[in-house]
């Protein structure tokens, strides 16, 4: 079996490169990516992307079903190596999964359906792991060595790549997300201002008290700002007026 020569390598790069202009928009930059990834780290492997959204492991996009199938079956577990690699931002490689006793309720189940080695990297933006890099093979031992040392490689350039695909995203999406922020500032301070007058108390400890709140609650900090504005006003909470960039 064939593996990824520094000149296969080079190559990639220039390619990520090109994803960075050519791709339109975050979700097919990165299936892209992962398509790319199953030629070039190796040609036996199948690829999946691994995120944390709303706290649970998702994936995000695959180079076929079998890295989909792959990587369920860890979220169903809750064990298994792309899972450490996303919590631990540590390498985590497999050179022969059913000798390999780490993940009992994973490992049987991903035998059962032919994986036999596998590496999972994680990427790391600004030192935090944002996701994790899974490859799946159906051959023992498929990433020792410079296989290893080139998917490696590989998934520093992914990262970089992905940091500067996120610094330049949509616009748009960078307005509404800091209308989001703004918002909901704007009804923290409102409650804040209504705890200050009633408990005549300083700004920090109106927000001391809104954060205690919250966490007894079990609510966000802005539900519970805002049901003290209600509770005051008899009315919801104003927003701010929509986010402009200045430079638009």
């Amino acid at each position: 079996m064939s593996h990824a020569s520094p000149h296969d390598l080079a190559d990639a790069y220039r390619q990520l490169l090109g994803l960075l202009s050519d791709s339109t928009g975050l979700d097919d930059f990165l299936h892209q990516v992962v398509m790319l990834a199953a030629r070039v780290v190796t040609p036996a492997a199948a690829c999946g992307l691994t995120v944390r959204r709303d706290g649970h492991p998702v994936t995000v996009t695959t180079s076929d079903a079998f890295a989909a199938e792959v990587d369920e079956l860890q979220y169903g577990a809750d064990e298994g190596p792309c899972l450490e690699a996303l919590y631990q931002g540590r390498v985590v490689q497999v050179d022969d999964l059913a000798a390999d006793g780490r993940w009992p309720r994973y490992g049987p189940h991903a035998v059962a359906r032919g994986v036999t080695s596998s590496l999972s990297l994680p990427l790391q933006i600004d030192g935090q792991t944002v996701a994790a890099l899974n490859l799946y093979s159906v051959r023992p031992a498929s990433f020792v060595g410079a296989p290893r040392e080139h998917a490696a490689a590989f998934a520093e350039q992914c990262a970089a790549a992905l940091t500067l695909m996120l610094r330049h995203a949509d616009q748009a999406a960078v307005q509404e997300q800091l209308g989001a922020a703004m918002a909901s500032r704007s009804v923290i301070d409102q409650a804040m201002g209504v705890l200050m007058a009633q408990q005549r108390c300083s700004a920090s400890e109106a927000f001391d008290l809104l954060r205690r709140a919250s966490q007894h609650r079990n609510r966000k900090l802005r539900d519970v700002a805002a049901d003290i504005i209600v509770n005051v006003t008899g009315t919801a909470p104003e927003s701010p007026a929509p986010f402009r960039n200045p430079g638009a």
